[in-house]
């Protein structure tokens, strides 16, 4: 029995999101619905859930079918609430005032600490915040769940949770998700629908192989292209030479033949596809501004600390050299950010034991992006790094379109304040990259963009992340945070698998 079904979906929102989008949803299927920052994905998923009507075309569901949609934001309402509160009003009010233990089978189903259960969701991080509405999703007992980017915010031991809680769920409960984490698309999903504005694919394959596959097929379709074209010139070519023969010679059927050559030129050209382009969401580029100092940073068996000077772990004796990219190891709350802050304080000079090469320049994004001022516009915060027209042509290659140049950095989306926060950094030209949590809200074109010239510039950097498939591609020395110690590792492999299996 299918569950949901969709034909011909179409929606526009100031411009057109996807059109012609057509696929079923049956039971127990597990769909990953990828594409880049402002592509549609949100706005699918509550045309699914019934919160947005499309613009054309038909969703079909299930007679009976309750789904439940799982937003990225958590609503205002809900931030007095505490943790357990906010579960249970997820319920019809009768059956929450006699049903209370179903909000406690469900946290502990989801591994929430007993600590944070009576913790208004306000106090909590976002991850957390996350999870609560997860929770809150959950305890109705949904057919379909709509899972709009799940893993944002949450360390690895948490990715490992949920990967392992969606594993669990019923046979027939169907899940879509929105993702932009590969390696969580290619453990909790089976099938893969890339949105586009036209053409949208849908693969029966979880991610990486989805993608291979889908490269393959626009490379048939690019192929395709070129012969379709290549045969419609053919066509006039003879159609020309064939018309000079019939003039010259008075023939009739050279003349027809000439038309129907013709004819055939312009039905080819008519039903040829050009192969899909995917049209940037916004360029990601770095610059490197070259040192002559072998090592960058030096750790002097710096002792790392909480704010409120609590010991966390001593680094020994270690150092940053030109052309490394140090990835942090460790579960949240060993002091990743914490040696990030020490570091960074080394660079300003401001640190006992951690040293900075005096040519070091910095290149900084903190995790939460608090380098960019809220009330601050785009156009005033890049101008201070170039002229106006610069300016402007170096935001729009960012991906913040003109209509929101002049509009505060609060009103932007997640998404484009990581790419302004990217630019930002190379106009800054630094030789000596720290980052804390660079992909958070980069999608997986931006992920890969990053990647490519972290590598391409042969930066050094420092970085924390919880992106598998990036700290894969970028790491080139590992530094693991484990018994109060901080230990340089071959391979992140372990680490991450003790992270995703760690018992709750």
């Amino acid at each position: 029995m299918t569950l949901l079904a969709t034909k011909s979906l179409a929606l526009t929102l100031g411009h057109p999101l996807f059109t012609d989008l057509s696929f079923a949803i049956e039971p127990g299927d597990r769909l990953g619905l990828i594409a880049a920052n402002g592509r549609g994905k949100s706005s699918l998923l509550r045309c699914l859930a019934g919160r947005l009507e499309p613009t054309t075309g038909e969703i079909t569901r299930s007679r009976g079918l309750k789904s439940a949609l799982v937003d990225q934001d958590v609503p205002a309402s809900l931030l007095p609430l505490t943790f357990r509160q906010a579960t249970l009003a997820a319920l019809p009010a009768d059956q929450a005032e006699y049903e209370a233990w179903r909000a406690e089978i469900m946290l502990d189903d989801l591994s929430i600490p007993e600590a944070l259960r009576d913790t208004p969701l306000g106090s909590l991080s976002g991850g957390w915040q996350r999870t609560a509405l997860l929770a809150r999703a959950a305890i109705t007992e949904p057919d379909l769940y709509l899972l709009d980017e799940p893993t944002n915010h949450l360390d690895l031991s948490r990715i490992g949770i949920l990967q392992r809680w969606l594993a669990a769920l019923p046979r027939d409960t169907a899940v879509i998700t929105t993702s932009h984490d590969r390696a969580f698309l290619d453990a909790a999903t089976t099938r893969s629908l890339f949105l586009r504005a036209s053409a949208s694919r849908i693969f029966a394959l979880p991610y990486s192989r989805a993608r291979a596959a889908l490269e393959e097929t626009d490379a048939a379709d690019s192929r395709r292209f070129e012969n379709d074209l290549n045969k419609a010139d053919q066509l006039r070519r003879q159609a020309a030479k064939l018309k000079n023969i019939g003039i010259n010679s008075g023939s009739d059927l050279l003349i027809t033949k000439t038309k129907q050559l013709k004819d055939r030129a312009e039905k080819l050209e008519a039903s040829a596809r050009p192969a899909h382009r995917e049209t940037s969401s916004g360029a990601i580029k770095l610059a490197n501004s070259g040192t002559h100092a072998k090592a960058l940073i030096a750790l002097n068996d710096a002792a790392i600390i909480t704010p409120d000077a609590r010991p966390l772990f001593s680094t020994g004796q270690k150092w940053i050299e030109r052309g490394d990219r140090v990835v942090l190891l460790g579960p949240n709350g060993t002091g990743k950010s914490q040696l990030i802050r020490a570091v960074l304080a080394a660079i300003q000079g401001q640190h006992p034991t951690i040293k900075a090469a005096p040519s070091l320049a910095l290149g900084y994004s903190e995790q939460n992006l608090a380098q960019l001022p809220e009330t601050m516009t785009p156009q005033a915060l890049i101008s201070e790094y170039s002229n106006d027209q610069t300016t402007k042509t170096l935001l729009a290659g960012a991906g913040i379109k003109p209509d929101w140049q002049a509009k505060p950095l609060g009103k932007l989306s997640g998404g484009q304040k990581a790419r302004l926060a990217m630019l930002l950094l190379r106009l800054q030209s630094p030789n000596f990259y720290l980052l804390d949590e660079p992909t958070n809200h980069l999608d997986i074109e931006g992920q890969e963009a990053l990647q490519a010239e972290l590598l391409t510039q042969g930066a050094t950097c420092l970085l924390v992340s919880h992106d598998r498939d990036f700290i894969r591609a970028v790491g080139s020395r590992f530094w693991h945070i484990e018994k109060r110690r901080l230990v340089e590792v071959e391979s992140p492999e372990p680490f991450f698998a003790s992270e995703l299996n760690r018992p709750t």
